[in-house]
């Protein structure tokens, strides 16, 4: 209980500094190393924000710590009259409450939160009470939450928390090793107890097949709270945790980078950060590797596949190659000066081919009039030869 109060105090005095701060297109993000007091990197911590589906963490860790993971769940219709997305469980259904929190956590099932919730409180109302008890407890001091899936508009509105107290909830949730084992998962694949019905579920998290030292957590998303991530990477013993809240731009490709900032102990340069953050496409600022120690292949732009393509050109300098990558130009004139050399070739081969079918058809007619000579001279032999028999 001490270190949960002592904690946000820590995350405060961190934050102040201004060189934490940079112009990335997220409403509030926050970067750290599980168990350490320094913050890596920050912007408005506190800043109270819809968490969306990342709500479902809290949902998830009060069902694993409520010791009745192997029990059945009698699926209500209440629990799925919710919105999308949803595991499409039927009422009268029955899934064991592990295989809920699978399905919450993994696909951010909405209709499995609220079958976790009236299971575990008999209705809503009491869960999202013990939801707030919890928070409260865990020093999450700037959060309310009204409902166990993360929904922010209608009789839900107000739900809202900050990348603070989401990452002290995250630190407090990976103590559990069973919460570790389900938050890592791709996918999650259970079996309904009566009907025997398979389910398999896929994860929204991008990251995991992105990145190669990512373990998960949770992905979240709506109108109002944007692109939401609270993701975790392990990397030679060093255990980071990232939250963004609100990301207006690719949340895959920047978490990488961030980690990858992370793990060599660099600071990343600001206009590093804004170029990672317009890059929607592909991750070119830092291309992806197993092994990624020197610094310099996280500072460094590396050459796209289009420079690769310019530097074959032969009369091109090194320089000018150089030159064209870093302004994004191509070489119009030497281009276009290839492809209209290259057109003069085509006709040529065209030329060569048409001269080359003629001196066929030449070839196959002196063949015939040989062949024609041939039959004749066999004729005029056999003619002979009956001439001298008769006489």
């Amino acid at each position: 209980m001490l270190s949960a109060f002592l904690h946000p105090v820590s995350l405060r005095s961190q934050t102040t500094d201004d060189s934490l701060r940079f112009p990335v297109p997220i409403n509030s993000y926050i970067l750290k190393e599980v168990g350490a007091s320094t913050i890596l990197m920050a912007k408005d911590v506190d800043r109270q924000v819809s968490p969306a589906s990342l709500t479902k963490i809290l949902t998830c860790t009060i069902a694993i710590e409520s010791g009745r993971l192997e029990q059945d769940v009698l699926i209500t219709k209440e629990s799925t009259l919710v919105e999308p997305s949803k595991a499409g469980f039927k009422p009268g259904e029955k899934i064991k409450l592990i295989d809920l929190v699978k399905a919450a956590m993994v696909n951010s099932s909405n209709d499995a939160a609220f079958a976790i919730a009236i299971f575990l409180s008999g209705n809503v109302d009491s869960f999202v009470a013990t939801m707030n008890a919890k928070a409260k407890m865990i020093g999450m001091n700037n959060s309310r939450f009204t409902n166990p899936a993360g929904f922010d508009k209608g009789i839900y509105t107000g739900n809202t928390s900050t990348a603070a107290d989401l990452l002290r909830l995250t630190e407090y949730a990976v103590k559990n090793q069973k919460f570790n084992e389900i938050a890592h998962l791709d996918k999650a694949v259970f079996t309904e107890e009566t009907t025997h019905k398979v389910y398999c579920l896929k994860t929204h998290n991008k990251l995991l097949d992105k990145y190669p030292y990512a373990v998960g957590i949770k992905t979240g998303y709506t109108t109002k709270a944007g692109g939401c991530l609270i993701a975790r990477a392990i990397k030679n013993n060093k255990d980071i945790l990232l939250v963004m809240l609100n990301a207006k731009t690719d949340r895959w490709n920047l978490a990488a980078n961030m980690f990858d900032i992370a793990f060599v102990g660099g600071k990343p340069d600001p206009a590093w950060i804004v170029k990672t953050s317009q890059d929607d496409t592909a991750r070119t600022i830092v291309p992806r590797m197993k092994e990624r120690e020197n610094a310099d292949t996280v500072s460094h732009v590396k050459w796209s596949k289009k420079t690769h393509r310019l530097s074959q050109h032969s009369s091109l300098s090194k320089r000018h190659v150089h030159a064209l990558a870093k302004s994004g130009r191509r070489p119009k004139n030497h281009i276009l000066a290839t492809s209209k050399h290259n057109h003069q070739l085509k006709h040529k081969n065209i030329a060569v081919s048409k001269s080359g079918g003629k001196i066929r058809r030449h070839e196959l007619a002196s063949s015939k009039s040989v062949r024609k000579s041939k039959k004749k001279i066999t004729v005029s032999l056999h003619v002979s030869q009956q001439q001298q028999i008769a006489v």
